[in-house]
């Protein structure tokens, strides 16, 4: 693996790449994820739901709230991709570069690579992404952009309020970020190695999508229960009181397949987030000068 310099060094290259990447594909998909939020949010089973389905989501809330309301959240979540993005990203390659220095890549490095680059940068942008739940989850307006959603959370509830949810986001993101990226480079790995495909759009594009899948898979019950966790203020009393709390009420009241709420939209988020963001990658990382492979 050649990364422009020796293997066990940090590039700044790495993190710039993986931050625009992170915002590139947050954009495009923004919309998928905030109907995945507002899915997930919504208890019961029925014809008493507001939404049916991501598609009826969509319509619904564009419809009701009007076409903007689908970027609601947007701001904190280009903020939130600037920061855990380009972290999560950095620190991945450097961290694999490091650990692989001496044996080369495997799946063992990619794992623990992207589980602690995951957990450090979620834990480092968890109020962005309160904010962006918070907007998400809003109909009134209340949260005019991220700033101002963060600075009002900071003053409504404290320093407390703004790490909701903090232990199910890193433990989301160490899932995440242990599944999809190792997922995406043990398979280009194969790939290219057996010479099934070159080093090409088609070969990012059917790795991004393993990668999707998943990392879905994997994350969408501990994303039920951070969503519900962040959705709820300081002064919500009677609802969860933590993790566990959240996930054996959320299970008793719906079943466990409410840890599965969402997946469509979420499998279809994750599906093009990660087409967008690993093409995009490599193509930010080519412009600049990185080859990894």
């Amino acid at each position: 693996m050649v990364v422009g310099g020796s293997n066990a060094e940090s590039d700044w290259r790495r993190y710039a790449c993986g931050g625009l990447a992170s915002c590139t594909a947050e954009t495009l998909t923004f919309p998928i994820d905030l109907t995945k939020t507002r899915l997930q949010l919504q208890s019961g089973s029925g014809s008493g739901v507001q939404y049916r389905g991501m598609l009826h989501a969509l319509y619904k809330i564009s419809t009701e709230e009007g076409f903007r309301s689908l970027y609601n959240g947007c701001s904190p979540a280009l903020l939130r991709q600037l920061t855990y993005g380009t972290l999560k990203m950095g620190f991945y390659k450097d961290l694999r570069s490091k650990l692989g220095a001496t044996n080369g890549p495997s799946l063992g490095v990619d794992v623990t690579s992207g589980i602690i680059a995951g957990g450090v940068a979620a834990a480092i942008a968890n109020p962005t992404d309160v904010a962006k739940v918070r907007m998400q989850a809003q109909s009134n307006g209340k949260y005019k952009n991220a700033i101002h959603a963060i600075t009002t959370i900071a003053r409504e509830e404290g320093l407390s309020g703004l790490y909701r949810g903090v232990s199910p986001t890193v433990q989301r993101a160490c899932v995440v970020a242990g599944v999809e990226l190792p997922a995406y480079d043990v398979s280009k790995r194969y790939f290219l190695h057996h010479k099934y495909f070159e080093d090409s759009y088609g070969l990012h594009f059917m790795c991004s999508n393993i990668a999707g899948l998943v990392g879905a898979i994997a994350s969408n019950p501990i994303d039920v229960v951070k969503t519900r966790l962040m959705s709820q203020s300081a002064s919500a009393t009677g609802v969860y009181t933590g993790v566990m709390d959240c996930f054996r009420k959320t299970v008793a009241a719906e079943g466990w397949m409410a840890l599965y709420k969402g997946f469509i939209p979420n499998y279809a988020r994750l599906a093009p987030w990660n087409i967008a963001f690993f093409m995009s990658y490599e193509q930010y990382a080519r412009f600049v000068g990185l080859y990894e492979y």
